[in-house]
């Protein structure tokens, strides 16, 4: 499969890939047919999704299988009246049904917009007005079906509710009755174009109302660095990537790159994040490859490992936030695994990663992915120097590289702030090193200047995360008459130092910052609270934390 979209398979060097890497991208190219059905077709007994859940259920699905479904989801969806260009949303957790929907999406040259199960009625209405939303998909729960039902008064767009179970509310189709009766699938004459809209998400940023950042129907080609040359997969694979199908994380792990490499996805639909569960996944079911933010890992670490089998194991990638390099040494000890870094966003694949040829620096994102022109930047433009801060943009004067977004949907003015001038303006600061290695900073919006320093939160916040008091810490700056700003650490204690005396906690954590990081970078303000400002998606709203302070 992945020799039918590269020339090349497999690389020495950076050099190599860099020189050698390239996509040839299909005309009216659809991850349904040519992938999944292509699968079907070739290898129709290869297994393609390793599902379970807590409730000690199991199914295996082959391609032959995963095309028969998403063929009778795919003409179930038609009888509903969806077809090219109509915006569905999937608020379906971990259900295998989010497998069967978003392909027969795909198949039929829908919109497809994965959502959270987390979203009330206020957000649902709002995503179903920016998006003129026709039909929403849910998993059949209560705490689910309550905000969509409550949101159907304020979102007329919307047609069609369907929920795969187990509750099926009044005015809710039944998927499950629907793909059984549904007739034999007759594909479109022409379900896409290469540009056409496939996919969507809602970005939770930490400022104003979601951006709406849409993808062409080449997305999933650029994935296949995520799957074969970040993650490392291969036809013997089982991989798991620990994310909700609710957030972009989701296809880049669960999806797209891993079956293109021809891996099997393994999923676990859980309701509630248990590390021992996740290492008994890993034992049970012999997984060869995990992907996960580092706090899975820090999560993990703490279990007794020497419980577990973990010699199926071979292979982890990191990404979602910034890696501690501590939690990367225990890691390492513990398995002899090195975790191997990624960054990039919802409007991207893997921008920056650390490929299997490299040896990894902890703590380092990696190198850029040839994929895209990545470079780093001064506020006037021009190029950071190695060493220097700058911010991360990716250089588009040859044309939209494979795997970046096509718009912020309905939002030009928000798409022209982003990317202009032949410039895709990340937002995110970093720092190159001799060797070409990427260092994540944090934020633009988030760098804080004192006294003629610039600070990235995620490096005080690091070296904070190695006292054993904190639990969770966010870093802002505060304004300052003499210093411009200065740092502030705003702390969620564990348990065990919950009760002690915080002016000593205060000047012991200061003292700690200064020994491990640079003495400029300690916090000179430490309040104390019980939890932090988050996004929908997790997120720190280090902004609410700002303006808080600002507001005083």
């Amino acid at each position: 499969m992945l020799e039918r979209f590269v020339n090349k398979t497999a690389f020495e060097s950076q050099e190599d890939f860099v020189k050698n890497f390239k996509v040839n991208v299909p005309n009216n190219f659809n991850f349904g047919y040519d992938v999944v059905d292509a699968w079907a077709a070739e290898e129709p007994e290869r297994k393609a999704l390793c599902w379970t859940n807590d409730k000690g259920d199991h199914i295996d699905f082959t391609f032959a299988e995963m095309k028969k479904y998403t063929d009778q989801t795919a003409s179930y969806f038609q009888s509903l009246g969806i077809g090219h260009g109509d915006m569905v949303m999937l608020i379906l957790k971990r259900r295998y049904e989010f497998w069967f929907s978003i392909i027969a999406l795909h198949k039929l040259g829908a919109v497809v917009i994965p959502a959270t199960h987390l979203l009330t009625k206020k957000d649902i209405a709002f995503r179903a007005n920016a998006a003129d939303i026709k039909m929403i998909v849910v998993a059949g729960e209560e705490e689910i079906t309550k905000h969509v039902i409550d949101a159907m008064p304020d979102s007329p767009t919307v047609k069609t509710l369907v929920s795969v179970g187990p509750d099926i509310p009044e005015g809710f189709d039944d998927f499950h009755k629907g793909i059984e009766q549904a007739a034999p699938f007759v594909r479109p004459l022409h379900a896409n174009s290469n540009e056409d809209i496939s996919i969507m998400y809602f970005t939770s940023g930490t400022t104003g109302n979601p951006k709406m950042v849409a993808h062409d129907f080449t997305y999933p080609l650029g994935h296949i660095v995520t799957g074969s040359f970040w993650h490392n997969l291969n036809k013997d694979s089982l991989h798991l990537t620990i994310a909700d199908t609710g957030w972009g994380k989701a296809v880049w792990g669960k999806l797209y790159g891993q079956w293109i490499a021809g891996a099997n996805v393994f999923v676990y639909d859980h309701e509630k994040f248990v590390p021992a569960n996740m290492l008994q996944m890993i034992q049970d079911y012999r997984i060869t490859s995990l992907c996960a933010p580092p706090t899975i890992f820090r999560f993990l670490i703490r279990e007794d490992l020497t419980k577990y089998d973990m010699s199926s194991l071979k292979y982890c990638t990191i990404a979602g936030e910034a890696l501690n390099p501590a939690v990367y040494e225990s890691f390492y000890k513990l398995t002899g695994i090195k975790l191997m870094e990624g960054f990039g966003q919802t409007e991207t694949t893997p921008t920056v990663a650390t490929f299997p040829w490299m040896e990894p620096k902890p703590g380092s994102m990696g190198v850029p992915n040839p994929q895209y022109d990545v470079d780093l930047i001064r506020p006037d433009g021009s190029r950071a120097e190695d060493g220097e801060q700058g911010q991360i943009v990716i250089r588009t004067c040859n044309g939209k590289p494979l795997g970046l977004f096509k718009e912020y949907y309905r939002d030009p003015e928000r798409t022209n702030e982003a990317w202009h001038d032949g410039v895709y303006y990340t937002g995110d600061i970093a720092w190159r090193d001799e060797d070409g290695y990427l260092w994540f900073v944090g934020r633009a919006d988030d760098v804080i200047k004192s006294s003629g320093y610039r600070i990235g939160p995620f490096e005080v916040e690091s070296a904070l995360m190695t006292h054993p008091a904190v639990v969770e810490c966010a870093i802002t700056g505060v304004p300052d008459e003499i210093r411009g700003q200065v740092v502030k650490a705003t702390i969620v204690l564990s348990k065990d130092y919950a009760s002690s005396d915080k002016e000593e906690l205060t000047k012991e954590i200061q003292d700690h910052v200064k020994k491990v990081t640079a003495p400029y970078k300690y916090p000179r303000i430490v309040e104390f609270v019980d939890e932090l400002p988050k996004t929908i998606s997790g997120k720190i709203r280090r902004v609410e934390i700002r303006d808080k302070d600002t507001n005083k």
